[in-house]
This record gives C-alpha cells, structure tokens and sequence, in this order.
C-alpha cells in the first residue's frame, strides 16, 4: 500500500498519543490539555467534531450553539463533563447521549431549554451515570421539571436556580434517591405541598434564599446539614415536634425574613449556626405580667403535629423552642428584640459568638443570664443601653471573650475596670457612647461605676474604637501598658491630646484615626510603627512636618483646605504611600505638579481621583486633570495667555494697516471682485 495512504492515520495516531500525555495542544477554536478541550468564547455555533476521540472534559460556554444535534457527540465515548453555559440553547435532540452515556457533570445553566422541554428531558434520561447538574436561569416552571428530572436516580447535585418555579409539589423530585445538594435559589416558590422532599433522604444541603415562602411549618428533614431560607417573608419556622430522630442540621439561615418569635427547632439536633438577622423577632413573655392589657399568655400552633391536631403553647416554652446545646453562632442582630427572656443563654453552653446589634434592648446583664464561657465575641451595638450590668463573678465566666461591641448605644457609666478584668480582651468599640478615659488619679478611685473606663495595664487589647465619644482631653499615659495597634479618635471634636498622652502606644501604634478632630497639634514622628493615618477634615492647609518622616501606605487627607501639596513633600510621600484619599480639597487648578509627580511613581492610587475637582484663577470649579498644568504653564510659570493678550494688539494693528494699504492704492480691485462673485444671473 502507498505511504501516503498510511498518513492520515498517522497524523491521528500522532495528536491522540499527544493528547493523552501531559502535553499542551493548540486546537483551530480550542485549547486541549491533558483530556480536556477549553472551547469557550470561541463563537462556535455547533459542537467541534474533530477534536481527539479520548476527550474527558468539553467546555463550550458562552457560544452561540442553539441545538444539540443527534450526531454531535459521537466521536466523544469517553465524555464525563460537558459545560454548555450561556449558548442561548434551545433544543437538545433526544438520542445526543446514545453514545456517551458515561457523562457525570452536565451544565446546561443560562439556556433556553423551556421551549423544548420534553425533548430534552428524554435526551437526559439517558444518562444512567449523571451526578452533577446545573439547569439554572432557563426560565423552568414547576410542570417542566418532572420531565426533566425522570429516572435520575444517580443524581448527587441540582441546580434549579433562576428560573420561575412556584410551588413544590410530591411528584417534582420522586426519583432523585442519591440527592445530596438542592438549589432552588431565586425563583419565585410561594408553596411547598407536605411531602415535596420525603424522597431526598439523603438531601444534606437546601438553598430557597430570594423566594416568596410565607412559612416553614413541619420541618422533618433529619439529614439535613445547612438550610438557607434567607430573603424570602417566612413569617414562622416550625420543626416537626414528633420526630425522635436527631436532626443533624448545623446551619440554618432565616436572614431576612418576617419572622415575629424565635424559631420552634428540632428537640435534638447538632445545630452549631442559626442566622436570624434582619426579622422582626421579639420576645413577648412580658405580656403574662401586663394585667392592665387584655393580651393573653398563650398562642396556637395549628397543623403542628403529624394528626393535624392544635398545640397550646406559652409565649415563651422552652420545649418548643428546642435544642440549642451545641450552637456556637446565634445572630439576632437587625429585629425587635427589647429583651431576653430569662434563662435564655443558659440553653447555649457552648455558644461562642452572639450577635444583638441594631435592637431595641434598654439593658443588658451578664450577672445571671448564665453566659457561656466559650463566648469569644459579643456585640450589642446600636442599642438602647444605659448601663450594662456586670458583677466579678460573671466577668470570670467571660475569659474567653475577645470582641467587644459596645457602640451606638446611651452608655454613661461603665464598671472603670471593666475592659482590664477581660485577660484576652482583643478589640473594644466603645464608638457614639459618652464615657471619658480615667486619669491616673481617678483610676484609683473605689467607685464602682464610673463615667471613665481604665484603659491601661490591658496587656491583650489591640484594637480601640472610641468615634464620636465628645472626648474633652487625653490623660496623661492613657494607654500605658496597653500594646494597641489600632485606635480611632475620629469625630472627638476639640479633645485635647497632651504631649504624653500617647506614650505608652508610640512604638506599637499601626493604625492613627483623628479625623474631625479640629486640633492637630500631635507629633507623628514618635508613631515609628505607623502606617496608616486618618487626618481628614481637620481644615489643614499645610501638611505636617512630622508626617513625613513616617513610612505610611495609607492616608487619609479628604475634606480638608489643602490648595497644593509641595513638590518635595509629594515626593517623600510617593516612596511609601499606596493609598491616598484627597477628595474635598479646593485646590489650584494651576498648581497641580504634585498631581504629576503621584503619577510618575506609579506606586499611589488615589481612590477617589475621578471625584477630584479644582478651582481656576478666575474661581471656576472643574474636574481636576494633570492637563491644567500644561494650561496654565506650569507652578512656576507664567500663564501662556499673557503672551496672547500681549501680541493681540500688534496683530490687529497690522490687518489694520493691510486694508487701508489695499483700499488705497488698489481702489478698483474690490468693486470688480464684488461684481464677479455677486453679479449672476438669478434664475426664476
């Protein structure tokens, strides 16, 4: 036989053998790897057919293949992921799989599959083997999906998100025996039947975040790891009471919800994350003292009970409110809650961070709410706190704790060593609160409560926040014996800091906030460790000699009344700065060479540059370019338009000269040039 008929087998032989080793093949539209064809934003509008009959992966996203044909994928027997992600697709014939059957991981997500539903619910029957599917945003309603979810009992991981599903019903999800992962995400589910998920026995994670879900009442699904109904009106979460078995949910997330009690939980679970931000949840045992009102003490359950019977419950039962023994994360920040029932915190024995902030809450004790001693972060910001209620006892349960939030709230009076009983205290935001910093003398003083804190001697304390705090002046050695790296005096307008006032942080001190302040007489240059400082709105027009002998990356200058920044002092900052903000300044729109020299060391973003304005010499405001310079000639020169001012005269002195010259000696010239242009026969 002739050589040349042995060549085309040849070159195959030759790029499947490259193919299947760990070579790296450049394709006409795709890029092959090992097993894999990357054929993705190649404007291809069908399969490729000529790629290596071996290939594993084939990733086709974002092209514009409306169909796939019977025939396109039977060069590819060996074929487990397929990826046909934004094509606009719109039919898959029914025998497309015949031939590669052994397809695992199958996303068909931004497509239009609705209009040919039934065919390609046929097609995907197929595929014996399929455990991966994505069928996201192809505009899928709840009668569509029965077909294209029949006979797949392999199946481990769904995706129906973004399409328009409305309710759930005992037939959308019969056969998905081997389901571990469902996510109906951002559809617009309104009703889920009794028994839409008995089968999905082996279901560990659920997303119905972004529906319209009014409630979830008889929640039973014991296999269940994390549960995210978030961003839906769930008014009530009901567990199923008559359940013995232990749930083995960890995560459950209500975020954003209407949720008016706290949620009825499962008698035993592990549940370790329970979210509830964002409700309107509240507590209404109160209502049982109120003799004055006609409230009563008790609510209905309807429906609770596998009998359909009712349940009779008090408003607050801690029976029906569950197993909360292992739950290390409770967040309730963001609803109603005015207060806590008592006993509330003694059912979370290992609870170790608690979220309060932006309630209703007029106190807050630690005495005798039986706090957990894993607690490692408590915030109970944006409150309506007067006094937080501490004693010793409960302050060595609390040893654990390393984040405090205190801010937004009306406290005035504080235990003065509150934060140094704290060993591992780690960060304290005491912000929009108006408690001073004992002085050295009031630090020895026996009251108990104090409108001062002691700050010093807390060797743990890193980060400080005290924003908005009317702060009249800093003690002497405020922070003595206190390492802090972060400490925000921001918006204490008028607080006097003495020269020794920060000696005891000068050589730890990473981060500087004194915005607002309105009296900048501070030495930066003791603050050797400093990298980032918040200077802005203090109405300075010069900047610091002191602050240039630091090394910061990040600075803050906005809003205030700089007009230039000096070329030698842009220039020492551009060596250490990363990131600046100036935006509020008036400057000179004619001063601008240390716009240019931030631009030439290509190292400084300034954030807010496309918000920078300037002001001409004539006070127009403008948008702030490097391009004023060359308009106005530089800092040190002088305006170009002085030369044009200057020649204007002499220029119109000659075209005066030029016409009486021509008007003179060439009398004639002008009328017949008058007559040649302008004397034409007018056609009517």
């Amino acid at each position: 036989m002739p050589l040349r008929c042995f060549l085309p087998w040849l070159l195959c032989f030759t790029m499947d053998l490259a193919f299947g080793a760990t070579g790296y093949v450049r394709h006409v539209q795709c890029t092959l790897s090992q097993r894999t064809a990357l054929c993705s934003g190649s404007k291809l509008s069908s399969v490729p057919v000529d790629l290596p009959g071996s290939t594993e992966e084939l990733q086709l996203n974002n092209n514009s293949i409306k169909q796939l044909k019977n025939s396109c994928l039977v060069g590819y027997p060996h074929l487990r992921v397929l990826s046909l992600v934004s094509n606009g697709m719109e039919v898959i014939e029914t025998e497309v799989f015949v031939h590669s059957r052994h397809v695992e991981n199958l996303s068909l997500a931004d497509n239009s599959l609705y209009l040919a539903y039934q065919q390609t619910g046929e097609a995907l029957s197929a595929l014996s083997q399929l455990k991966v599917l994505d069928l996201s945003g192809n505009g899928l309603a709840e009668d569509m999906v029965p077909f294209l979810l029949q006979n797949m009992t392999s199946l481990e991981y769904l995706s129906l998100s973004r399409n328009i599903l409305l309710r759930l019903d005992q037939t959308i999800f019969h056969h998905l025996y081997q389901l571990k992962e469902l996510n109906l995400e951002r559809n617009q589910l309104f009703e889920i039947e009794e028994g839409a998920f008995d089968n999905l026995q082996k279901l560990q994670r659920l997303n119905m975040a972004f529906n319209n879900l009014p409630c979830l009442v008889g929640f039973q699904l014991t296999k269940l790891v994390v549960l995210n109904a978030s961003h839906n009106a769930i008014e009530w979460f009901i567990s199923n009471q008559d359940v013995e078995d232990t749930f083995h949910l960890e995560t459950l997330d209500l975020r954003d919800n209407k949720l008016i009690f706290f949620p009825f939980l499962p008698s035993r679970s592990y549940l370790q994350n329970l979210l509830l931000s964002g409700n309107k949840v509240s507590f209404y045992q109160h209502l049982a003292y109120n003799s004055s009102s006609n409230w009563t003490t008790t609510v209905q359950f309807y429906n609770l009970n596998s009998n359909m019977s009712t349940v009779t419950a008090s408003l607050w039962d801690e029976s029906l409110h569950g197993d909360m023994s292992s739950l290390d994360l409770l967040d309730l920040s963001v609803n109603q809650v005015t207060y806590l029932p008592h006993g509330f915190f003694s059912q979370m024995p290992n609870l170790s961070r608690l979220k309060l902030g932006t309630n209703c809450l007029e106190t807050f004790s630690l005495t005798s709410e039986g706090m957990s001693s894993s607690l490692y972060e408590l915030d109970v910001s944006n409150n309506k706190l007067t006094v937080l209620q501490v004693n010793q006892s409960s302050l060595d349960m609390l040893g654990n704790l390393e984040h405090l939030n205190l801010s937004l709230n009306n406290l005035q009076k504080l235990p003065r060593r509150l934060f140094a009983s704290l060993p591992n205290l780690s960060v304290v935001d005491l912000s929009r609160n108006k408690v001073a910093i004992c002085s050295l003398e009031e630090q020895s003083a026996g009251t108990e409560y104090s409108d001062c804190v002691v700050l010093r001697n807390i060797s743990s304390l890193r980060q400080l926040y005290l924003r908005d705090c009317s702060l009249g002046q800093l003690p002497s050695m405020a922070f003595e014996g206190t390492p802090l790296t972060h400490l925000e005096l921001s918006g204490n307008t008028g607080v006097i800091i003495k020269e020794d006032s920060m000696t005891g942080i000068s050589q730890t001190l990473k981060y500087l906030g004194l915005g607002g302040i309105h009296s900048l007489n501070v030495d930066f240059s003791q603050f050797v460790c400093l990298h980032s400082l918040d200077i802005s709105a203090n109405s300075l027009s010069l900047l610091p000699d002191s602050l240039l002998r630091l090394s910061l990356r990040w600075l803050d200058l906005h809003d205030n009344h700089l007009q230039t920044i000096p070329v030698s002092q842009a220039q020492i900052l551009s060596y250490s700065i990363n990131t600046l903000f100036l935006g509020g300044n008036p400057f000179n729109c004619c001063q601008l060479d240390w716009l240019r020299t931030f631009e030439e060391a290509n190292t400084v973003i300034i954030e807010d540059l496309a918000s920078l304005t300037c002001f001409t010499d004539l006070g127009r405001e403008q948008r702030l370019s490097i391009r004023g310079l060359d308009m106005c000639g530089g800092v040190d020169e002088e305006s170009s338009w002085w030369y044009v001012l200057l020649l204007l005269p002499a220029f119109l002195s000659l075209l005066g000269v030029a016409i009486i010259f021509f008007v003179t000696f060439r009398p004639n010239q002008l009328p017949r040039e008058i007559k040649r242009r302008c004397w034409r026969p007018t056609p009517y």
